[in-house]
């Protein structure tokens, strides 16, 4: 049930019987010279609008601007303040807590946002508003990705690739993938990122020339297909798992008995 297509009445029938909701969330930023600004939210609402589509839950529109200063770089990529962000996703969360719903899993697929999304749950689970929590698609199916892919990379490389061909192949610059590639850093082990047990790096650029990482032209429609159905299969059962619970499991557990046992 995707939320911004149905009217009110459908979204009351709905939380009369169903207290969950999924947020794709993603960013608009640069993905090297071969994919859209949009990769990030395309991918993420495109796994969030599958799952529900299969198990009847409800799916917000998505988040398309978040947490990514760290790209400001490249021409076009947009970004709001993490504190921004947070207050936002929080506030909006709770929106839906207004309506009914006390679960929520935010279908993120952008690295920038996870601390931030895992701060807004922390948040709304320690005043019992719902409980939330973030899942990234790749972080599902790591061992299929290494499988997949010799040299993978964690942005706009060949996962993020093969998954907008199969998402939305017309957006993919194909005859760029082997810029990409060569003008990008193909292997992490190679990555001068820290220094005397110091992470020395804080900016994309600080890494990779044009942005990106891995080996681009190891990316097919087919493999995107593969990584998309094993990640929805992968949420479908996250959904269907928290639906399940009874919410007072869910809620953090009271303050421990520093004499257990004892009468007083």
């Amino acid at each position: 049930m995707y939320l911004s297509h149905r009217t009110w009445p459908e979204l009351g029938d709905y939380v009369a019987e169903e207290s969950l909701a999924v947020v794709p969330l993603g960013s608009t930023e640069q993905h090297g010279p071969h994919l859209p600004l949009a990769t990030d939210y395309l991918i993420a609402e495109a796994l969030a609008r599958e799952a529900t589509d299969r198990t009847g839950f409800l799916c917000t529109p998505p988040v398309r601007i978040a947490v990514s200063e760290h790209h400001r770089q490249f021409h076009g990529t947009m970004w709001v303040d993490p504190e921004v962000f947070r207050d936002y996703v929080e506030s909006f969360s709770r929106n839906l807590g207004y309506h009914g719903i006390d679960r929520i899993v935010y279908v993120n697929a952008h690295g920038g946002n996870v601390q931030h999304l895992r701060e807004v749950g922390r948040r709304l689970r320690h005043d019992e508003t719902a409980y939330a929590v973030e899942w990234m698609w790749d972080e599902s199916i790591p061992d299929l990705v290494s499988e997949v892919f010799e040299h993978n990379g964690p942005h706009g490389g060949p996962k993020e690739t093969a998954m907008i061909m199969h998402i939305a192949e017309e957006l993919v610059r194909e005859d760029r993938l082997a810029d990409a590639r060569d003008g990008g850093l193909v292997d992490l082990a190679d990555a001068d990122t820290m220094r005397f047990g110091s992470r020395t790096f804080y900016d994309s650029p600080d890494n990779s020339e044009n942005g990106v990482f891995g080996d681009q032209t190891d990316a097919t429609p087919e493999k995107g297909e593969r990584l998309f159905e094993a990640a929805s299969d992968q949420l479908v059962q996250l959904l269907e798992w928290l639906d399940d619970q009874p919410f007072a499991d869910l809620m953090p557990e009271p303050h421990v008995d520093p004499q257990p046992g004892s009468r007083r």
